[in-house]
């Protein structure tokens, strides 16, 4: 009995040395696609090697972000694929609760056991964030991108088992920026990453009841025109930019438009008002403009 005693007692020691010993935190050491699903290889590869898993809009919609180096992640849990170790982890940098869990490979992290100082936010110059935005102009929309030139440890990481089209390998990189992408790339990460935040980000641009040529005198520079689902950013009194969903037309990804005529097309849809909340009432659509750059 002493004896069947000692064992239970060592195993129990041993097991809970081996999750004290566990990794419980990682570090992006790369930029690090963030999936809501632990399934990588299905997303990119399938069943094929080849495909990535899109909608009909040729969207991977298991893409939720790209961590930026540095971002400081949580394990909460280790899942073994083979050779390959998928990590559900948790992190200040997308707050956004759901069922699934968030998913990273952990090839582009740091696994340790001491808890990270979370990411430095260092928000760059007005000009700066509309340089860089510009500079985006014609890049792809891509559902979940933040890094407007791509991963390429993307096709070392998971690497299609033929050849693959120009056009699948930029995607399989995750080369271009979705509407919040394109502003969170400009300005380092210091922004939040999706429009249901946004929408209530920095301070309203009071528009409820005005017209169009009336709102347009009213914005500035890096102020958000923005509803759950989409952002557009004003560049000055004359020019907006966005990353646009085209689904199977032409004119998606990011481009400049003049203000008064993205003001004009949203208005036939949606009624400008101050507070979000009144944008969620049922029967009710509406658009905020939310300022949160300052000087």
């Amino acid at each position: 009995m002493k004896y069947l005693f000692a064992a239970c007692f060592i195993l129990i020691a041993c097991s809970c040395f081996a999750a004290e010993s566990a990794p419980r935190y990682a570090v992006a050491q790369l930029p690090t696609p963030v999936l809501n699903t632990p399934d990588f290889a299905a997303v990119f590869g399938g069943s094929d090697g080849r495909s990535l898993q899109t909608d009909d809009c040729g969207l991977i919609r298991a893409m939720e972000f790209v961590a930026l180096p540095g971002t400081a992640f949580t394990v909460e849990e280790q899942i073994n694929r083979g050779a390959r170790q998928i990590l559900r982890i948790t992190t200040a940098d997308y707050p956004y609760p759901n069922k699934i869990g968030y998913y990273i490979d952990s090839r582009f992290v740091r696994l340790t056991d001491k808890k990270p100082i979370e990411r430095p936010r260092r928000l760059p110059s007005r000009q700066a964030i509309i340089d860089d935005m510009l500079a985006a102009r014609g890049s792809r929309y891509v559902w979940g991108g933040n890094i407007r030139l791509g991963i390429d440890q993307m096709h070392s990481f998971f690497s299609p088992a033929r050849t693959i089209s120009a056009e699948t390998a930029d995607l399989w990189r995750l080369k271009g920026v979705d509407c919040s992408g394109l502003l969170y790339q400009a300005t380092n990460g210091f922004t939040p990453r999706n429009t249901s935040e946004l929408v209530g980000y920095g301070r309203p641009v009071h528009i409820a009841g005005k017209g169009m040529d009336q709102i347009a005198k009213e914005v500035e520079p890096l102020d958000l025109i923005v509803w759950s689902g989409h952002v557009i950013i004003v560049l000055d009194r004359e020019r907006t930019i966005e990353s646009r969903l085209d689904c199977g037309g032409t004119g998606g990804g990011v481009v400049v438009r003049p203000l008064r005529q993205v003001l004009a097309g949203i208005m036939k849809a949606r009624t400008a008002v101050n507070d979000y909340a009144e944008a969620t009432k049922p029967g009710k659509k509406g658009f905020v403009i939310r300022r949160w750059y300052q000087i």
